[in-house]
């Protein structure tokens, strides 16, 4: 699925959201080993990780051709500050109407509005994707991310305790929320 879109963030900077490709591979690389070792809250921890550069440039150059899938990154200056998808839960006939969606955002660049407009373009992507729902999980000490995911109008549907098993917290409960498209 190809997406592009500029927007001005609330301190006045440019942000530019787009399809990663292949070219972005060593980059998201980085960026996903930053933010996975900046915050508790994401699903890995940056040593868990499944691709090498060249495995996330076919990733990304997947995704990029995909008709329902997508991964975006958002950039300020050329820098990438975060990243974004939505993939299918599955493509069997009673889950294909869903997608997953999940964020990450380097430390440095939290409460500059990005996640939102991330989120944002993600439910637009989803849209146009055709899912009728859209659906995440958020460790509920994340109280700044469950306050941007109700505003952009997603619903909590049930929590699970033991959710997460943090090497540095222990059992970290999860919020399941979705969003009906």
């Amino acid at each position: 699925m190809k997406y592009e879109k500029t927007v001005i963030l609330k301190t006045g900077v440019p942000l530019q959201v787009r399809n990663g490709c292949e070219t972005d591979a060593q980059t998201v690389y980085e960026n996903f080993t930053q933010t996975h070792t900046e915050t508790d809250y994401l699903l890995s921890y940056a040593d868990e990780r499944s691709f090498d550069p060249d495995g996330d440039a076919a990733c990304l150059k997947e995704k990029a051709e995909s008709a329902d899938e997508v991964e975006l990154i958002a950039l300020i200056d050329g820098k990438v500050v975060g990243t974004a998808g939505v993939q299918a839960v599955g493509k069997k006939y009673k889950v294909k109407h869903r997608a997953e969606f999940g964020i990450s955002i380097l430390k440095d660049y939290w409460g500059r509005g990005i996640g939102r407009v991330l989120t944002e373009c993600c439910i637009d992507c989803a849209r146009k994707a055709g899912y009728a729902q859209l659906e995440l999980s958020v460790v509920a000490n994340n109280k700044r991310a469950i306050q941007m995911y109700q505003k952009a109008g997603f619903k909590e549907y049930g929590r699970n305790p033991k959710g997460f098993n943090s090497r540095l917290t222990g059992f970290q409960e999860l919020v399941y929320m979705h969003l009906e498209l």
